[in-house]
């Protein structure tokens, strides 16, 4: 897991994707010698941040986005949310800006009418709109992953391995999820006319609820906030059945992902989101089973042989 581990402690909340975007080209420039299939890096000004992998004859591409959440610095030490994190009294964040490192802690203010607000404790002003991330904090069980950022840095971990014994496929690292970002679309359009790609799983990372649990192996979203075409969930369901990877089946009312953002484009590409359930959503806690990441990465790799 060190590589996962690494992920982690790059800062890139959403907006800010650079980082990350950087980082996994120096890994996918080393690594990719040893895969079993080369791919061809799609980047440039078209794709903004958003880096793609395509390996020989794509049918079906893994969509995973790098962004986190975070917060903004305002005015008068103000901290404004980056997409949606818990806000924990006391919990540490870090970030850097034109005067340094910076290290610091989210105070949650309240008034007398019960409404909360946010600010930094630091010694100083930080630069007005700094990016905040979560300070990491990586711990490993013989059972379990608890960090920040599980969501998504598990999702693009698993994409890439997954890279490694691909021979025909797609992977588009994607921007701005976690703050209503559609990078998604661009990339979908250029997959679907340059490829003829018209399938796509999201690499994500959903919740332990009353009906997903830690344990149950990986779970296939029938439903949250977006609704798949019926006809490619059920052979997706049908196709995890058949390769005897642990699943188990997920519907929610709320939520959403780079699945919802194609199926809000104008673009005729199938989706369904794939990915461990973690607790402790959103904040530096996350938590994820082992038993659960490694049926995703085998389910992936079998759906990608078959779809």
């Amino acid at each position: 897991m060190e590589l996962l581990e690494r992920l982690v402690e790059v800062r890139a909340a959403a907006s800010n994707e650079g980082p990350m975007k950087a980082f996994l080209k120096e890994y996918i420039n080393g690594a990719s010698i040893g895969w079993k299939s080369m791919p061809k890096i799609i980047e440039g000004r078209g794709f903004q941040d958003c880096l793609i992998l395509v390996f020989g004859q794509p049918r079906t591409a893994i969509y995973a986005h790098m962004d986190s959440i975070g917060f903004s610095t305002g005015y008068d030490k103000e901290l404004i949310k980056v997409g949606g994190p818990r806000t924990i009294d006391g919990m540490q964040l870090v970030g850097s800006d034109s005067q340094g490192e910076i290290l610091t802690e989210l105070m949650v203010i309240e008034d007398e009418h019960g409404n909360s607000s946010y600010q930094y404790v630091f010694d100083r002003e930080i630069d007005r709109g700094t990016l905040l991330t979560f300070k990491p904090n990586f711990r490993e069980t013989t059972e379990y992953i608890q960090s920040p950022y599980m969501d998504n840095r598990l999702g693009v971990w698993a994409a890439l391995k997954v890279a490694e014994t691909m021979e025909n496929g797609a992977i588009v690292f994607s921007t701005y999820e976690e703050h209503g970002g559609n990078s998604v679309a661009f990339c979908a359009k250029y997959l679907m006319e340059e490829y003829g790609v018209y399938q796509a799983l999201i690499s994500d990372i959903t919740w332990v609820t009353p009906g997903v649990k830690h344990g149950g192996g990986v779970a296939i979203s029938m439903r949250d906030s977006g609704l798949p075409r019926r006809s490619y969930l059920e052979r997706i369901i049908e196709l995890a059945k058949e390769s005897g990877v642990p699943f188990q089946l997920e519907v929610e009312s709320a939520g959403g992902s780079d699945g919802g953002m194609l199926q809000k484009s104008d673009l005729p590409i199938d989706w369904c989101f794939i990915g461990a359930p973690e607790d402790n959503v959103h904040t530096p806690d996350e938590k994820v089973f082992k038993k659960d990441i490694e049926s995703m990465v085998a389910l992936y790799e079998f759906l990608m042989l078959q779809l």
